[in-house]
């Protein structure tokens, strides 16, 4: 296992972490964890030289931190360093954010916690958490021990993360960020940011939910021009161990041959380590990805809220998967939610409120009805 130092105390913190929101379940039901195997993998992982744990608040249904507890018994709390994170769009006081943490404590099981993160911040969770004087929060909660170091998971735009970035001296953030999403949400720009800032960076979604993991022949050809041969979900990895800017990749790993493969690419990406032509074949899969994308949009939801309710990102990301990543019976399955809740594209009236709105000038209402049309059963 590779280590890379973390926060400004230098930390050894295994290059893997192991990212509990995805673990094994039973009767495909996402709150019922297979105890035992999940169990088995995580403590394989940290006997494997794993020693970065992360869970939050409403993972697998709220059951994710206090499984995290249990299977930290028996001595393995003292190997790992453990995160967690403050639900901070369930907050609506500033005594809240306590009640919260000492519940995160008693499931976890824990006197106190390594990692404690404001999760998945956006411009308008951050705005109500600063008015509920979170930052004074998160020093009383170091000053008492409760936590030891301070940081917030992201999912907005980059001029909302550098606010954030300069508002607060964090110890660490996390961000998503894989070859595909370099310009997505805070992306390399944020990466690059954040350190010259002095934080510590954490990332997650590196495989994109997994989508990067499968490749179609015409992907799978380009991987087997490289003498050394690699998964897709290698390539995926490797791209971002290559960055020294980088400390700790999370992964969400749901099988025992995740846990084996992902520790094995960790032993082996140290950063700068990839060769230029190993980066033009990542940067020749990432065009030929981008060529298939059908709407061009960012997921800036500045084209809500819609009039008529319907939710355009979010049809946007599941047309855009099903020609992208070949996800067109997962996508399909989320469109049928979404027309259950009426927010489907079939609900557009034309009005042109979000055209008026679109930064990139995308054509909106004849794109939701190609989506429409795509997804539709």
């Amino acid at each position: 296992m590779q280590y890379r130092y973390y926060t400004k105390d230098n930390l050894k913190i295994s290059a893997l972490g192991f990212g509990c929101m995805r673990l094994p379940i039973l009767n495909n039901d996402s709150g019922l964890i297979d105890e035992e195997k999940a169990t088995n993998m995580i403590r394989y992982a940290i006997d494997n030289g794993v020693n970065y744990i992360d869970t939050a608040y409403p993972y697998h249904k709220g059951n994710s931190e206090a499984f995290v507890g249990k299977v930290l018994k028996d001595g393995y709390r003292q190997k790992v360093y453990l995160a967690t994170k403050s639900p901070v769009w369930l907050i609506e006081s500033y005594e809240e954010f306590e009640k919260y943490l000492d519940e995160q404590l008693k499931r976890l099981d824990t006197d106190y916690i390594d990692f404690y993160l404001l999760h998945s911040l956006s411009k308008k969770t951050w705005e109500n958490a600063k008015e509920l004087n979170v930052l004074h929060f998160l020093n009383e909660a170091k000053r008492k021990g409760k936590i030891k170091y301070a940081g917030f998971s992201f999912h907005d735009q980059i001029h909302v993360f550098k606010d954030i970035v300069d508002s607060y001296p964090w110890d660490f953030c996390q961000m998503q960020l894989n070859y595909m999403d370099r310009d997505y949400q805070a992306g390399l720009e944020g990466l690059k940011y954040a350190k010259e800032k002095g934080l510590s960076v954490v990332v997650m979604e590196p495989i994109k939910g997994g989508k990067l993991s499968h490749a179609s022949k015409e992907i799978q050809d380009i991987w087997d021009k490289n003498y050394i041969k690699r998964t897709p979900s290698e390539w995926a990895l490797r791209w971002l161990y290559n960055f020294e800017e980088i400390s700790v990749v999370l992964s969400g790993m749901n099988t025992m041959e995740h846990v084996v493969e992902n520790i094995k690419t960790a032993s082996e990406g140290s950063a700068n380590s990839l060769k230029q032509e190993e980066l033009k074949l990542i940067d020749e899969v990432t065009k030929i990805y981008k060529e298939k994308i059908k709407v061009g949009c960012t997921g800036c939801e500045y084209c809500l809220p819609c009039p008529n309710g319907v939710s355009i990102p979010d049809i946007f990301e599941l047309y855009n998967n099903a020609s992208v990543y070949g996800t067109k019976e997962q996508s399909m399955n989320t469109y049928n939610r979404l027309i259950e809740l009426e927010k489907d594209a079939s609900h557009c009236v034309e009005c042109g409120h979000c055209k008026e709105l679109c930064p990139q000038h995308l054509d909106i209402i004849n794109s939701l009805k190609d989506a429409n049309c795509s997804l539709s059963r």
